[in-house]
């Protein structure tokens, strides 16, 4: 069954409230806060709209004036997401009112799925930002949401399942008015829904979202959610049509110069000493093939100098540190080439600026927790603490220096295994054809 339509209770035509103004490409950044309660100068922005709802004439005095409403706006930052509008409209004539939310952000390079196993009534309370172009789907009881048949918001798996509640609700009395079929289906259907906020078992939750700008919370940041299953795809054509991004014909472009096998140098000063200096600087590319085999790097961080070594960290390897219960999946900051200091500085950026686990929507003793990841992270960088640092790259194309080479590392254990299905079906072999692909072109030729 899939829910379509608006959602929001109100007469047909008049389930969307006036769009506001659209976002600029790159607005600037000081425009979009970080969420928080504490920040006292973070407030919306009040326009005076048209509603409607109720956009017949209302006598007031002398004149006829449509009733009207009230938008407002606040633009604000998920700093472990991105830049998002959120507006809400009520009109106190009719007392019709709509919320909904915007990315404010560009298209993503990849879509994005959510996969989440609600085992407990505490996963209902995870944050939810489900963008227009979101498909939602809950595989159990064959319910779909499609996209664009919602206006995207920000809320929690419960107020997803709510929202998708009222909307079928919404022409019930008319069904049963005209003693329709389908009302008492519908209403065997909602009762199904209201069972599943309840828990009594397990159910999958799908966002799928092919512009890449949902976002579902993990609360057991900067730990791995093992409920959560955050899958990166490239978009098919279909899906390029859809959100508008249809490939026009290539322009020509001028001649450039062509810096691939150049490297360049800038002048800087050290960080240490502060003296003159220059930085050597080369495009690099993971252009190769996947490899035979996944490739396991495991480092026994015991000194200092262990924080100078060179790394190459593809977009398929996730990061591990067992110390810290700490696993950093694939896609994730994307591909770097930097040291090991550098790369544990990013993790250390990405995980203490959520603003899910440090706002006013934290739970108790998770400011404790990331508070604690930061300084055993601090010690790690400064040398302070022995750690295990590993590299799992399952299409193995990612390095970490060996700075005993020629001879073995004592410190650092490579591996070579060979890959899942799983694995392969994330990288996408599973339906590549590389052998005896010729003869089905043959009949073509």
């Amino acid at each position: 069954m899939a829910a379509s339509g608006a959602v929001e209770p109100g007469p047909p035509g008049a389930a969307v409230a006036p769009s506001p103004v659209p976002a600029p490409p790159s607005a600037p950044s000081h425009l979009f806060r970080p969420i928080s309660a504490e920040d006292e100068e973070q407030q919306p922005t009040e326009i005076e709209s048209l509603c409607m709802n109720c956009y017949r004439n209302v006598r007031r005095g002398h004149g006829a004036v449509g009733g009207r409403g009230m938008t407002r706006l606040l633009l604000t930052k998920i700093p472990f997401f991105r830049e998002i509008i959120v507006s809400s409209f009520s009109c106190e004539h009719c007392g019709w009112n709509n919320t909904e939310i915007q990315s404010a952000g560009r298209i993503q390079d990849q879509g994005v799925r959510y996969t989440l196993t609600v085992r407990a009534l505490e996963d209902m309370n995870r944050e939810v930002v489900k963008t227009d172009s979101a498909t939602t789907r809950i595989p159990e009881l064959d319910f779909e949401i499609p996209a664009f048949s919602q206006k995207g918001a920000l809320t929690t798996v419960e107020g997803l399942i709510t929202r998708a509640i009222s909307g079928l609700e919404q022409d019930q009395p008319a069904r049963r008015a005209n003693k329709d079929a389908t009302a008492e289906r519908i209403d065997e259907f909602i009762v199904k829904l209201k069972e599943l906020k309840q828990v009594t078992s397990p159910f999958t939750l799908i966002i799928d979202d092919p512009s890449g700008n949902s976002f579902v919370e993990n609360p057991h940041a900067p730990q791995k959610d093992d409920a959560l299953v955050i899958t990166h795809y490239n978009r098919t054509r279909q899906q390029e049509e859809m959100l508008g991004l249809q490939a026009e014909a290539p322009a020509e472009k001028p001649e450039e110069e062509d810096l691939r096998n150049e490297v360049l140098q800038f002048n800087t000063n050290c960080p240490e000493c502060n003296a003159p200096a220059q930085t050597n600087m080369k495009l690099v590319k993971s252009g190769g093939a996947v490899e035979a085999l996944g490739t396991r790097i495991t480092l026994h961080i015991t000194d200092p100098s262990d924080m100078t070594r060179d790394l190459l960290k593809s977009e398929t390897c996730s990061v591990e540190i067992p110390e810290l219960e700490f696993e950093l999946g694939m896609a994730v900051l994307g591909g770097k080439f930097t040291t090991l200091e550098g790369l544990l500085k990013d993790i250390r950026e990405l995980v203490t600026k959520n603003p899910f686990t440090l706002g006013d929507s934290s739970s108790p003793g998770q400011m404790e927790k990331l508070q604690e990841f930061s300084q055993k992270m601090d010690q790690i960088i400064e040398g302070n603490m022995k750690a295990h640092f590993i590299m799992d790259d399952p299409a193995g194309n990612s390095y970490l220096q060996n700075v005993y080479a020629p001879e073995d590392d004592p410190e650092m254990k490579v591996e070579r295994y060979k890959r899942t299905f799983d694995q392969n079906e994330e990288l996408g072999l599973n339906d590549m054809k590389t052998e005896g692909y010729e003869a089905g072109l043959a009949p073509q030729r």
